[in-house]
């Protein structure tokens, strides 16, 4: 395997979806608690990636292993097993290496942090696995969208964030008490609150990605097995959850509102409403993974870009 089939396999042009939400996260710990931790900062970035080009090659290969169709479609070209030929010995020592890089930087994280970081890091590390593992991988269910958008856009922004503070500030967990059976949960419900509120554009971006490529998928999707949301509530009703998911996203101005991000940077964000809407526009009329799938794509750029544009001038502005 060289460096291009590697890169290919675990399809490093997609890791700006975990790296967004990871910026986003450092800037808004930085602007609202005036707080950045270099080692914390470097470890997670190391381990998020690790991980995420691990589960981008599971996805790959266990793609390759149960795939019923196999040509007609791009296959060939776009499964990277496929296109160089790659043997599975190579690809399984890959994948074996960076989940060993993705956990040995975790847990150096989390002896450089807190315990909670190990809990959450932990349940992210089992749904990666099983996104795209095991009899019934989440990838080849209807709750693709929801823990790719939950997990990558929520809990990824949120350990990003916890790392970046003082203990308590967000959450605190007690295990002092253990051998007694008792553990103790301590949440700072406003501010968790606050972070669900700006990571909305993060989790409804990395969902309609999932969502807008198993649309463009539905029939090659049936034909090997992988059932997916739009499987379940149709063509016409994903199409009405990609557009209102976008919508509803634009709820964090209110939250970066009240946070103290003045106006007329909001107005930034604002803008955004217009490519959307002529991207929405477009996908609605054409649902073809080589012509309209990198719609979503780049929407969730065009929005993020905006929202990490915005966090940077507020920073500035604080001073």
């Amino acid at each position: 395997m060289n460096v291009k089939s590697f890169l290919k396999l675990v399809e490093i042009q997609t890791k700006v979806a975990s790296v967004i939400p990871f910026a986003f996260g450092t800037l808004y710990a930085y602007y609202h608690f005036r707080e950045f931790h270099p080692l914390p900062f470097a470890l997670m970035l190391l381990s998020l990636l690790a991980f995420d080009m691990a589960t981008t090659a599971i996805n790959n290969y266990m793609d390759y292993k149960k795939a019923v169709k196999t040509s007609g479609y791009g296959y060939e070209s776009h499964n990277a097993v496929v296109r160089y030929q790659l043997s599975e010995r190579s690809v399984i020592a890959a994948i074996a290496a960076l989940l060993l890089v993705a956990a040995a930087a975790g847990i150096v994280l989390v002896l450089n942090s807190d315990i909670l970081v190990l809990l959450l890091g932990g349940i992210s590390f089992l749904v990666g696995i099983l996104y795209s593992f095991g009899p019934v991988p989440i990838s080849r269910m209807p709750l693709g969208e929801l823990f790719s958008g939950g997990f990558m856009g929520f809990l990824l922004l949120f350990i990003t964030v916890f790392i970046q503070t003082d203990s308590g500030q967000l959450a605190a967990l007690d295990l002092s008490a253990l051998w007694d059976g008792i553990v103790s949960l301590r949440l700072n419900l406003v501010e968790i609150i606050a972070v669900c509120f700006v990571s909305a554009p993060m989790v409804a971006g990395i969902a309609n990605i999932m969502l807008a490529n198993n649309i463009c998928d539905m029939d090659d999707d049936l034909e090997n097995r992988r059932y997916t949301l739009p499987q379940y509530i149709g063509k016409r009703n994903s199409l009405l959850l990609f557009r209102a998911l976008y919508y509803v996203s634009y709820v964090d101005v209110i939250a970066l509102a009240l946070l103290g991000v003045p106006l007329y940077l909001l107005l930034i964000i604002a803008a955004t409403l217009v490519p959307l809407n002529r991207n929405l526009r477009a996908f609605d009329r054409q649902q073809l993974k080589a012509v309209t799938f990198s719609l979503s794509v780049k929407t969730f750029l065009i929005l993020s870009a905006a929202r990490l544009v915005v966090l940077v001038l507020a920073i500035l502005i604080q001073g």
